[in-house]
């Protein structure tokens, strides 16, 4: 640790000009401070401090010069790493075949100036959720890599600041490179990086005197007893978890406006939306991301459907991640107690009294699935899609067609899995592998929106683009030995379809019946794979049974909903099932399935959520403590059964 004197920023500044580093830190801008490119210690807010309250922020002057004697604007460092809006890919037709070019961002090398202790660990949690999980979004990777941080410790608290209640500040932790200290008469300097050590060694600086040492000490405890906020995480993630339904989220939900204001000041969400802008000239499609907020309702939105229809559902939504199920997704908690989303909304609204109020007048808590660290990381574009071309179009009802595509070479999956497919300047969406013969692989498409019209008006020949395969399968591994029943609602049938094919090929005894298929669809002309439904049955091992919602005066088959099939016998408990379809219908077969004794690790479901990014970056399917793209879809009962059924989520 050295001693600079207060002079010496200019000298900091200098060093870092002259290594070509991009400056960006704290200035006074419209009435906020706020972080944007610097020149020198004289743009800094000197002689500033912020005033915050909830629902207000507000500058005063100081009674010193000091440079960083103020708390956190409304803005975080977020912004310079994640970008609230960029071109993540543009696309080209050529020759008949799609081509996907992406951006390759360069950022010039930037010194963030001023990171606060609690926004130094947002930084590192948004590493963890862009860098650290399965999928790396090279556009982050690119800035982060690009990164000098300066972090300032803080010596004085505000008014809404609770970041020792979350472990995060108010000392800076690993991270920085170099650490400032701010004092009347000095700065404290501390290195944490060779980078950092090696711009220190440039400085007039001399060694730190014992004295200025221990004021380091005495600051720092100071700080941490002038928070205005506590918050008490002891068992927080499963107090939440297991409080649901307290009346509290009604409260705040009579308040909340649904501005979305606390996720866009918020240093840590990553929730965002990802678009297709078509050129109307010659130039290529491009594919945008910007943030978005899980308070929108387009959020959550799937088919005419919103799965957090109401404003209590979506505050719930977001504090619940925010304190609880981040924890099992990347291991720590979403929050770092810096205190924006209080200040800036727009009633006041505070989460620490929220989480107070579930506190005093708790139900039990609920377990919640333990964090796993990812191993694995993939390391290509995320959003990086293959040219796949047409070999064969089923028209199987009126909305509803089946593509053989011809795939990459590299390409693979598995029963249950899903493929993102997408059409430069009109969109993407997920649709579930309905069949692979080793030559093609199939996708049952059904016409419900802008994107899948588009597709499924496509002809034989057409190339479109194929990002996957994603997400988890069905469990295979379980089968051999048990009876497997399939239940399949609409077209629920199409990611059951795979599976089927698997286990009418398996060499068993021939004369035992163990699989069963059990399918129901809204009337005759929605029926999917008529043909092989009929060859299913004509295998000895298997036993297929229709059922209708409406019947027409030709049809002859079973009439009401599948579970009054599954009612004719009583299902063994060994045996495993997999279902597909209406959540309204997956609900009552678990509930027929738990009434025979069927253990929930022997149920299996094929979940649907809104999917834009299928790598657990966008946000839009969190469900709980899982993401439906990456942990799902196919997930057993016995993941999912706390939240399952629950409306809202």
């Amino acid at each position: 640790m050295v001693s600079l004197p207060p002079d010496g920023l200019s000298d900091l500044f200098a060093v870092l000009v002259q290594q070509g580093w991009r400056l960006v830190g704290p200035t006074v801008s419209n009435g906020a401070i706020i972080y944007d490119e610097i020149q020198s210690p004289d743009d800094l807010p000197t002689g500033w401090t912020d005033h915050q309250a909830p629902g207000q922020y507000t500058l005063e002057k100081r009674d010193d010069k000091r440079s960083f004697g103020y708390v956190v604007g409304p803005q975080s460092w977020k912004k310079e790493l994640f970008l609230p809006h960029e071109v993540v890919q543009t696309s080209s037709l050529n020759n008949g075949t799609f081509h996907w070019h992406g951006a390759n961002p360069k950022p010039a090398p930037t010194a963030f100036i001023g990171v606060r202790a609690c926004d130094l660990s947002a930084i590192g949690i948004q590493d963890r959720v862009f860098l650290e999980d399965t999928y790396v979004d090279p556009h982050y990777q690119a800035r982060r890599n690009a990164t000098l941080i300066i972090a300032v410790n803080c010596t004085e608290a505000g008014a809404l600041c609770f970041c020792d209640s979350m472990g995060t500040g108010p000392q800076a932790g690993p991270g920085y490179d170099l650490c400032l200290t701010e004092f009347d008469d000095c700065f404290l300097v501390e290195s944490g990086s060779d980078r950092g050590e090696a711009i220190a060694a440039q400085l007039p600086a001399t060694s730190a005197k014992p004295a200025q040492q221990a004021a380091l000490t005495t600051a720092i405890d100071d700080c941490r007893q002038q928070m205005g906020r506590t918050l008490n995480t002891d068992g927080l993630p499963e107090l939440l978890f297991g409080n649901l339904e307290h009346p509290q989220w009604d409260a705040v939900g009579d308040a909340c406006l649904a501005c979305g204001n606390c996720t866009l000041v918020c240093p840590t969400c990553f929730c965002h939306a990802i678009d297709e802008t078509p050129d109307l000239a010659s130039g290529p499609a491009v594919r945008e991301r910007s943030w978005d907020s899980c308070f929108s309702e387009e959020h959550s939105h799937i088919h005419g459907w919103s799965f957090q229809p109401s404003i209590k559902d979506r505050y719930r939504q977001w504090a619940t991640h925010k304190l609880s199920s981040w924890h099992s997704q990347f291991g720590t908690s979403g929050c770092v107690g810096c205190g924006r989303c209080i200040a800036w909304c727009p009633v006041g609204i505070d989460i620490t009294e929220q989480v107070a109020a579930i506190q005093n007048s708790p139900a039990e808590p609920a377990p919640l699935p333990g964090f796993k660290p990812i191993t694995w990381h993939e390391r290509k574009d995320p959003l990086q899609a293959a040219s796949a071309r047409i070999q064969h179009i089923q028209q199987e009802t009126h909305d509803v067609a089946t593509l053989k595509l011809h795939m990459p070479d590299d390409y693979c999956d598995q029963p249950g899995q899903f493929n993102m497919l997408a059409l430069p300047g009109i969109g993407e969406v997920p649709i579930s592998v309905s069949g692979n013969d080793g030559k093609t692989t199939e996708h049952t498409v059904r016409n419900v929106g802008n994107v899948t019209a588009a597709i499924t008006s496509l002809s034989v020949g057409d190339a479109l683009g194929v990002r996957g395969p994603y997400g988890s399968a069905w469990p295979l591994d379980k089968m051999p030995g048990r009876p497997v029943t399939l239940i399949a609602g609409g077209i629920g049938l199409a990611p059951l379809r795979g599976v089927i094919r698997h286990l009418v090929s398996q060499t068993r005894d021939p004369a035992t019946e163990w699989v069963s298929v059990i399918y129901g669809a809204r009337d005759q002309s929605a029926l999917l794979f008529s043909n092989e439904l009929k060859q299913w049955s004509t295998n000895p091992a298997v036993k297929v049974a229709v059922t209708l919602d409406r019947a027409s005066a030709n049809w002859r088959g079973n009439v009401g909903t599948v579970t009054t099939l599954l009612q004719r016998k009583h299902q063994p408990d060994h045996g495993i099932y997999l279902m597909c379809g209406p959540e309204v219908m997956m609900a009552a077969v678990t509930r027929q399935l738990s009434t025979d004794g069927v253990p929930p690790e022997n149920i299996y479901l094929s979940m649907e959520r809104n999917m834009k990014c299928a790598t657990g970056h966008c946000g839009r399917c969190q469900y709980g403590p899982h993401f439906i793209c990456k942990d799902g879809p196919v997930f057993s009962y016995a993941q999912i059964r706390p939240l399952f059924g629950k409306p809202g989520f």
